[in-house]
Parts: C-alpha cells; structure tokens; sequence
C-alpha cells in the first residue's frame, strides 16, 4: 500500500468535528520563504468562499507546509475541504508566480481533536512551530499564521 493510501486509511469526516490538517509542499521545498508568495498563499487559504461551510480555527504557513485546525461543516468531507484548500492557493501561486510548479504533494495527515482542550492545545502548538523551527523569536515575529482565539 502506498504512503498516500496509507493516511487515507481509517479517515473518516464527522460534521462539527475539529481536526488537525498537515500538508507539505511538492518535495519539501521552501516555496514560502519568499513573502510574496506566501501572502497569496495566506490569502488564497482563508478566502471566506473556501469557509462558508467550515471553520479554520487556526493555522501556519511555514516554508515548506502548512498546519491547521479545521472544524468540518454539516456538508463537508475533510478530503474535500482540503482539496478545496490546496487547489485554491495552488491557482493563485501558479498564477502570480509562473516559475512555482506543482506546490502541494499529494495526500495530508490528519487527527481528530476530541476536546475543546485538545483544540487549544493543538492551536498552540502551531502558532509555536515557527519558534520551534528557529524562524522567530516570538509569535509576533512571524507573519504568517492567524487563530479566532486572538
């Protein structure tokens, strides 16, 4: 069974269910080093016609992948909602930045979060992975990342 099919295995997309979401780039590459090309990232990602269904209750946008806490709504799949997700940004980056090619790898990794507590917990552990990864020195320092809590 290949590694795509593996994540695939067991999924399941329960409404009003909050899971922790993790794509990387096509190869890992570090596409989001240039602000440019993150901010049209970031701004593809939470264009409110991607959440009309859905809640994104946080996420980082790191050089080579993207975490997240998505709350499913009553008509959405997690696949499909990140499908949405991965097309959207990956439409806008090719489209302002020509020389980009394939952006998102296939496939992501996911974890149902059980508790309010497990979902704080989780968005606090995002909005920490640019210090953890020696990007920043403090949250306020990185600029690509927001949660609804603040």
């Amino acid at each position: 069974m290949s590694g795509y099919s593996e994540l695939r295995k067991g999924r399941s997309s329960m409404a009003g269910q909050a899971y922790m979401v993790t794509f990387t780039t096509a190869d890992r590459r570090p596409l989001f080093l240039h602000p440019e090309r993150a901010m049209d990232a970031c701004r593809a990602m939470t264009c409110s016609r991607l959440w009309y269904r859905s809640r994104l209750l946080c996420w980082v946008l790191m050089p080579d992948h993207w975490h997240g806490v998505i709350e499913l709504g009553a008509l959405d799949s997690l696949s499909t909602t990140v499908q949405r997700l991965k097309t959207n940004s990956s439409r806008i980056i090719r489209l302002h930045h020509p020389g980009s090619g394939i952006v998102w790898e296939r496939g992501f990794h996911d974890r149902a979060l059980r508790s309010e507590r497990s979902i704080l917990a989780a968005g606090r552990y995002l909005v920490a992975n640019p210090m953890r990864a020696g990007l920043a020195r403090s949250v306020s320092e990185y600029a690509w990342w927001d949660a609804v809590w603040l």
